[in-house]
């Protein structure tokens, strides 16, 4: 199994240049190929910040390569969790924070943006400290 970089997985997903598309769908095609969480946090700010998608279709971009047969991730429930959060309005790394502190009794934090989102989409207890 090869593990990839967040450069790969954007190349593929943006094919903004051809050269380096073209070895990353190589790499996808004949490679069973691991994506740590740690590249869709890094990846998600590249798509949004110097590509300009919408969080749905970051998404989208993720759960079409997640879906790929030859592909793992750590925990693909958590990752759908992330998804479907940073769709409802989260910030990415927020709903990432949240999905992965699932079996903590509290998340504390002074975003009140956070606050009233994950009150208004998810049942964890997200408060001030």
């Amino acid at each position: 199994m090869v593990a990839v970089d967040t450069n790969v997985v954007v190349r593929l997903l943006t094919r903004d240049d051809q050269a380096q598309y073209r070895l990353s769908e190589k790499l996808f095609d004949n490679h069973d190929i691991f994506i740590p969480d740690t590249l869709f946090l890094e990846a998600e700010w590249v798509l949004r910040a110097a590509f300009e998608l919408s969080p749905r279709e970051v998404c989208t971009a993720f759960r079409r390569i997640c879906g790929l047969a030859n592909v793992t991730v750590s925990d693909a429930t958590l990752l759908a969790q992330v998804f479907e959060w940073h769709e409802l309005g989260f910030d990415f790394a927020d709903a990432f924070h949240l999905a992965l502190s699932k079996h903590q009794s509290m998340f504390k934090t002074f975003d009140a943006r956070f606050i009233k989102i994950a009150k208004k989409h998810s049942s964890r207890a997200v408060e001030r400290p």
